[in-house]
């Protein structure tokens, strides 16, 4: 009973965290959108409402995927090819390539990441990164081939090096947060260390090269150090950022009331957001939020402290530890302590098919909780077999039976 009660609060605490950074995001993205005019009247402008239409399909999903079995996903399959979790990294690796594809893909702002799906647009970056994730989570605990040997180890990096490199030509940020998850999935797969430790020098080289291959991105990344030298160009958003959170201070201005947002801040509803929060809202905002992705965090890793099954784990883990990289990369990029990534912050930044696979891959995490198999109930008296029609022992006469 009490495992019962402490897997529901922290479903709770799980549900109040997701809902309260979907909530947090639709008040923000709605001050971010808002623009100086005449207009006295409060409206919800048109960023604004579409994103408060996706975070309502978002919280529908992340509830109905909670409650639904995630050990489906897991089931067992004879022919491997066809297994749901492996035609789920497929598509997403289809999809990753259709992108690629002149007049298929579509290009904002110099970037081609989007494909469209009817009256919306689809990021294929979202799909892969939670593909890898899924795949990850069966791999390690099915084990379909030797992890232990480096030839099955090496087997394993191959479709998700497969996917970081389709990914690296359309946005780097999102190839090195794949990377970075699929390692800490990796280690808690249970792989050997020194198997890690023969692939992670050639991967960093190779990151190094793609970035220092290309003189914008190596500006890119050496900006943060001085961005003031280059105040027009490079440094331009993390000057602006910086702003955001001076001007911000311990309560901040107001919600409503921020002052970059108003065609200084580039990108203010979804890779700069935080800064947005911090001018508006300031020190408190600032850890609300953070306090909100720790939670998320924090309730993950109770689900891996656990006796749950391995995939139960490693996915409550993998979800986990992308969405947490994810919003530390994107609160490290506003406070200027990394290059610029253009990654989201997620469930709070502007967006569509992103939010809302993010909130269905918490929800995977609300279903590992609920479907826990330790949290059955036990069998009661009508489910035991009837002891009536059971043959009594037979017992010797005369003799004893240790003779």
């Amino acid at each position: 009973m009490e495992d019962s009660i402490y897997s529901l609060r922290h479903r709770d605490v799980l549900a109040l965290c997701v809902l309260g950074l979907l909530c947090l995001g639709i008040v923000m993205v709605q001050s971010a959108s808002m623009q100086v005019t005449n207009n006295i009247h409060w409206q919800w402008f048109p960023r604004a409402t579409k994103h408060l239409m996706f975070a309502a399909c978002a919280f529908a999903a992340f509830l109905l995927i909670g409650n639904l079995p995630y050990r489906h996903l897991a089931q067992e399959n004879k022919r491997i090819f066809l297994h749901p979790i492996l035609l789920c990294f497929l598509i997403a690796c289809l999809s990753c390539i259709l992108v690629l594809i002149p007049h298929i893909g579509i290009t904002v702002n110099g970037a081609r990441r989007w494909l469209p799906l009817g009256p919306i647009q689809v990021q294929p970056s979202e799909l892969a990164k939670w593909g890898t994730v899924l795949f990850l989570a069966w791999w390690l605990s099915a084990r379909p081939i030797n992890l232990n040997r480096f030839r099955g180890f090496a087997v394993t990096l191959i479709p998700i090096a497969f996917i970081c490199l389709l990914i690296v030509i359309q946005d780097f940020g999102t190839a090195a947060l794949i990377g970075l998850c699929s390692v800490c999935m990796l280690l808690i797969g249970r792989v050997k260390l020194w198997h890690l430790a023969i692939v992670i020098p050639p991967a960093l080289l190779a990151a190094f090269w793609f970035v220092h291959h290309e003189p914008y991105r190596w500006r890119r990344m050496t900006a943060f150090l001085d961005p003031w030298a280059s105040s027009q160009k490079e440094g331009y958003h993390m000057i602006q950022s910086l702003l955001s959170f001076s001007t911000g201070g311990i309560t901040g201005r107001g919600i409503g009331n921020g002052i970059q947002k108003l065609g200084y801040l580039p990108e203010d509803t979804t890779d700069f957001i935080f800064a947005v929060i911090c001018e508006e809202l300031g020190l408190f905002g600032a850890l609300l939020t953070v306090a909100l992705y720790m939670g998320i965090v924090f309730v993950a890793w109770q689900v891996v402290r656990k006796d749950r099954d391995d995939f139960g784990r490693i996915l409550a883990f993998g979800v986990a530890t992308m969405t947490g990289l994810q919003a530390a990369i994107n609160i490290a990029v506003a406070t200027v302590s990394v290059p610029t990534k253009g990654l989201s912050l997620p469930l709070v930044s502007a967006g569509g098919s992103g939010l809302v696979i993010t909130c269905a891959a918490l929800g995977l995490v609300y279903s590992v909780m609920k479907h826990d198999p330790a949290l059955a109930p036990a069998p009661t008296v009508a489910d035991e077999p009837d002891l009536l029609f059971v043959d009594p022992p037979v017992r010797t006469v005369g003799r004893d039976v240790d003779d």
